[in-house]
């Protein structure tokens, strides 16, 4: 009997060790966080790893994730300062910091971040006109960031971001925005029309300036050259004829050119006179028609009065 008595005396003791170890080890995933309580009171906070608790004195009150979590905040009526009821639903993301905050801090931090994301959203909305609200989502996100993360520092949680989903103003709204829209962008498609209208203006005037400008510089250099070629012709044809009378000045100083100017008169004379005689019926004929030779010798008179007083020009001009 006392040798049976022992035996269950060990087995009992073997399983009530058995059973403390297996109350007593913990092991902690990693990110993740346990908040150990001895006695109703906090003990103290598991990390990832292996952990052997006291049993029956030490108790997992809380088990925390530190992973960045995601809350669907569900959507709500908002009132916008222009009395407008929009419908406005948005995605939460926190981490838990601290999870001894967290345990004692607060009952539940996901409802309170909720809940709190939900009031400040109302808050932002009614700061602001609908058409803001579409403009300024950046904004929103922003403020309400900034006043979750300072309620939720004293529950150890930081709250990372938070994005609108969807706004979803009432039907009457949408029909007035779409008929806003509709008449902007018919604005915008007469304004480029009348722009690109006004530039092809502007191009074709700009193209019969530069035609005119070209057109009148063409006719600017062709009356230049024009009257340069004038010009040029003129002095070549003075030359040319200095030129002549300096050679029949010189011709008439050689001996025997008096004779042969007076004999080149004497015969354009009477080829003159005989075309004259050919092309008029009625005729004046001279009373000495028959002296010729004395209307030469008077030519001749005349011309060597002619070459004294112009042959020094023309020496000069040599």
């Amino acid at each position: 009997m006392i040798l049976e008595f022992g035996t269950i005396a060990a087995l009992g003791f073997t399983a009530i060790v058995v059973i403390a170890i297996t109350k007593g080890a913990r092991v902690v995933p990693q990110r993740n966080a346990f908040v150990i309580e001895r006695l109703g009171k906090y003990s103290r906070t598991l990390d990832a790893g292996f952990h052997v608790l006291f049993p029956f004195l030490d108790s997992v009150v809380a088990k925390h994730s530190l992973k960045e979590q995601v809350i669907d905040v569900p959507s709500q009526m908002c009132i916008t300062r222009d009395n407008i009821a929009i419908e406005i639903d948005g995605v939460l993301f926190l981490q838990v910091l601290d999870p001894m905050k967290a345990t004692y801090g607060v009952t539940n931090y996901f409802a309170a971040a909720s809940q709190l994301a939900q009031t400040t959203l109302r808050s932002e909305i009614g700061k602001m006109d609908l058409d803001r609200t579409f403009e300024e989502r950046d904004s929103i996100n922003a403020n309400i960031v900034d006043a979750l993360d300072k309620a939720c520092e004293p529950w150890g949680v930081k709250v990372m971001r938070y994005e609108i989903s969807n706004i979803n103003p009432p039907q009457s709204v949408k029909d007035a925005l779409e008929k806003q829209m509709r008449a902007e962008r018919e604005r915008r498609a007469q304004v480029a029309m009348s722009e690109g209208d006004r530039e092809a203006r502007i191009n074709v005037a700009e193209g019969h300036k530069q035609e005119a400008i070209k057109q009148s510089e063409a006719i600017k250099i062709r009356q230049i050259n024009e009257a340069e070629g004038k010009a040029r012709e003129i002095e070549l044809l003075a030359q040319a004829t200095s030129q002549g009378l300096a050679l029949i000045a010189h011709a008439i100083n050689t001996p025997g050119g008096r004779e042969a100017v007076n004999l080149r008169v004497a015969e354009q004379y009477v080829e003159e006179f005989g075309k004259l005689a050919k092309t008029s019926t009625t005729m004046i004929i001279p009373s000495n028609l028959s002296d010729i030779g004395g209307m030469v010798a008077s030519l001749g008179t005349l011309l060597e009065k002619g070459r004294g007083t112009a042959s020094p020009v023309i020496a000069g001009e040599a």
